[in-house]
């Protein structure tokens, strides 16, 4: 596998402003979402329904669109949710989240090339003009001319792409918005049209709103394609968040006004009714319900298709020129990367087009227009995005949670992370509804993540390309894991690794553990990756001196890896390696005054899914009189496990240290038997003592004077320092001229969501 970064030697050309992009992401979602979307929803939900599908809907759509904003202006750049997973969950789940991308758009693509044929083809047939006959084979004739006509005018270039897309979705909006715009003029006219919405939903039930709401999700996707503009966008950190809520917001309010303006659109005295609810009526047409709809409301039959028709022609052909924009981009980025060949990555010098994704593109385009039914395409597409937004919003979450602070971020959501966990579990429900509405499409999906998932085996995973985000192994030796329990230790350089690994040597031998050595390479950033191991030499030094002194005695594994980011290649490291305890070394100096103990170790004590063990001065494997002062945090227990560790086997004494204020009183006594198993020293060599003072830190201080080791649980949450309050743990680490060690659990459910997130 090549690790070595290649660059395309021509780059996308930068013209696309604010405008542009918020017109690319709304042309994008009007488009089926209104003229497919409402005859089939209604038949399937109610008129009360369709209004409350496209209401949620949007409100879904938002959360997920936060999570696209703020991971867009943080990583602007083609490629979208591949980006996003390539750093959030690395190489294999990205390549499925880019391959998903793709299809995805393309499917809609196709839907959309579908849409404008049939309608098209509908107003002359209503007309006259047509015998319906013809229209099955005519209308794969026409979605195909269309499909192929915006795949050449997205050849022509970005510039080219945004500006004839917003041309489109301008005139699409007045159509759309004038048809709204009338039809709350006939109700404030006839304001017993109410009476259309009964029942509000479906008589089956309100289950049928997720299905509908599953079914139609693919309108709601103009967000994705935004994201795919990054590096074609002028100001991209600051226009793409915008344009992603703007367009979002936009098309809910529109939906739900074209929505309701098509249920007040029949007087239910019409006789063509025939008896039926206005609803029943309009639902029974599914593909076409919303223009027969639009034509009842107005004045003629010739006029109400004929702004139906100019009102899809705009809609249609905008969200596909969008789409095919998209799914060109998500390809293009795979290519980029190697993920797939890299001519998929070729560029036109003339058009600045990545012309060869915009063949295959079309190829999955042209055919889905030319195979699929219409309701089995949307669902495909559905599919897809819904699995594509649970996706990114994992990525939110674990990126601003792991990165935040390697990341500038042009936009961040706020109540962090209510919004991406409130869409991940409204997506998942969406997901169980929605194979009642198409077995195809449960059958396509998976077919195209399963071939993609054959694809990255065959050759993605061979033969892509390192991005500067990603953590490289270097060189890794491992030994047989014999033992259950695995400890790991960071080395940074020769000069603390000796008095590092004394120490960790008592608590490898008591807890039977397989060792882990890991360094870290410190590339500098304005250095390639390519030169990376040119700065392997002092780890290396370090891991050599502390196999001399552990690999006699315990089965000891050596890694040296690469990351930008240190203390994420730890964590990151620590996670894939399923270490049960991390100890690192610490040179006492917490360097910036935002950070508790420092900038590397602060992130791996907040973000490590393990036990956490940091030694200050600490170069014996034995001491005779430690303290360990109580207040009873989740960390107190490991602390007296370790200090029991440490303690001399033959003469250690333990004492159990509390300090009582006049608001708080800790029972050390009954904590310590509570604990008394986890002890590895006779209790009798444990004792408790306590004072009363309301400076805490001066009366550990003072008592530590005259110990051997300090032993303390660390702050829960480090990142207290960065509002200006200092913890009591790391106020007496900094302080103290005892050794140390400051212990932090694994235990507890944070710790869990940190293992598996």
């Amino acid at each position: 596998m090549s690790d070595k970064p290649q660059h395309v030697t021509s780059e996308l050309s930068r013209d696309l402003n604010l405008f542009h992009v918020t017109m690319m992401g709304l042309g994008m979602m009007i488009g089926a979402g209104v003229f497919i979307g409402i005859g089939n929803v209604m038949h399937m939900a109610g008129p009360g329904g369709l209004i409350l599908t496209f209401a949620f809907n949007g409100l879904v759509a938002f959360f997920s669109a936060m999570s696209y904003a703020e991971l867009s202006s943080a990583i602007p750049k083609a490629g979208g949710a591949y980006n996003f997973a390539r750093i959030g969950f690395g190489r294999g789940t990205s390549f499925i989240a880019g391959w998903m991308e793709w299809f995805a758009s393309s499917a809609a693509g196709s839907l959309y090339a579908v849409v404008f044929a049939t309608y098209t083809l509908d107003f002359f047939v209503q007309l006259g003009y047509l015998d319906a006959g013809v229209v099955p084979w005519a209308q794969k004739v026409v979605a195909l001319t269309v499909g192929l006509f915006f795949i050449y005018i997205n050849y022509r270039g970005s510039s080219e792409t945004g500006k004839i897309g917003a041309f489109f979705t301008l005139g699409q909006m007045f159509f759309v918005v004038s048809i709204a715009v009338v039809g709350v003029i006939t109700f404030l006219m006839q304001p017993e049209r109410i009476d259309n919405f009964k029942p509000f939903v479906h008589p089956d039930g309100w289950t049928t709103i997720l299905v509908s709401m599953g079914f139609i999700y693919v309108a709601f996707e103009g967000f994705e394609v935004i994201a795919q503009a990054g590096d074609e966008t002028i100001d991209p950190k600051r226009n793409i968040p915008k344009a992603m809520l703007y367009s979002v917001f936009i098309v809910t309010v529109t939906y739900v006004a074209v929505s309701f303006a098509t249920n007040v659109a029949i007087s239910s005295s019409d006789p063509e009714l025939g008896g039926a609810m206005p609803w029943q009526w309009i639902g029974g047409f599914l593909d076409t319900g919303f223009g027969q709809a639009v034509s009842k409301m107005m004045p003629s039959k010739f006029i109400g298709y004929l702004l139906v028709t100019l009102a899809v022609i705009f809609s249609s052909t905008s969200a596909l020129n969008a789409t095919v924009y998209s799914a060109t981009r998500a390809s293009y980025a795979l290519g980029r990367d190697r993920m797939l060949p890299g001519f998929f990555a070729n560029i036109s010098h003339k058009r600045k087009t990545p012309y060869v994704a915009l063949v295959f593109t079309g190829g999955i385009v042209l055919t889905g227009a030319l195979l699929l039914p219409t309701k089995d395409v949307a669902s495909s597409a559905s599919i897809m995005f819904l699995l594509l937004f649970f996706l990114v919003n994992l990525c939110a979450i674990k990126i601003r949670r792991n990165m935040a602070d390697e990341l500038s971020y042009g936009y961040l959501m706020p109540l962090f992370p209510l919004f991406p966990i409130l869409a991940i579990i409204l997506q998942a429900v969406l997901m169980v509804f929605l194979h009642e509405m198409s077995w195809i499409a449960l059958v396509v999906a998976p077919a195209w993540v399963g071939l993609g998932v054959v694809v990255y085996l065959a050759y993605s995973r061979h033969n892509a390309i390192a991005t500067e985000d990603e953590i490289l192994v270097l060189e890794e030796e491992e030994a047989p894991k014999e033992q259950e329990y695995n400890i790991m230790i960071p080395v940074a350089n020769p000069e603390n690794a000796l008095g590092l690994v004394r120490t960790t040597y008592s608590i490898a031998k008591a807890k039977d553990a397989h060792i882990d050595l890991l360094h870290m390479v410190p590339v500098p950033s304005q250095v390639p990756l390519t030169d990376a191991h040119e700065y392997m030499l002092e780890g290396k030094e370090g891991i050599v001196e502390a196999m001399l002194y552990l690999s006699p005695l315990f089965p000891v594994s050596t890694t040296l890896r690469y990351c930008r980011s240190i203390p994420r290649g730890i964590v990151s490291t620590a996670r894939q390696k399923k270490a049960d305890m991390l100890i690192m070394g610490w040179h006492g100096k917490p360097g910036e005054h935002r950070f508790a103990i420092g900038s590397t170790l602060d992130p791996i004590v907040e973000r490590t899914h393990c036990d956490v063990v940091i030694l200050k001065d600490c170069t014996e494997s034995e001491y005779k009189r430690i303290l360990v002062p109580l207040a009873g945090g989740p960390n107190s227990a490991l602390a007296m496990e370790v200090a029991s560790i440490l303690a001399d086997k033959e003469a250690g004494e333990i004492v159990a240290f509390t300090v009582s204020q006049e608001t708080r009183r800790f029972d050390v006594e009954a904590f310590v038997d509570k604990n008394a198993e986890r002890l590895h020293i006779p209790l009798e060599r444990v004792q408790t003592r306590g004072v009363r003072s309301n400076d805490v830190v001066g009366a550990i201080l003072a008592e530590a004077e005259d110990y051997d080791l300090l032993v303390m649980g660390a702050t829960a949450e480090p990142k207290l320092t960065r509002l200006g309050h200092l913890p009591v743990p790391e106020t007496v680490a900094r302080r103290t001229r005892t050794p140390m060690a400051m212990v932090r659990s694994a235990a507890g459910f944070q710790s869990w969501i940190r293992r598996w997130i």
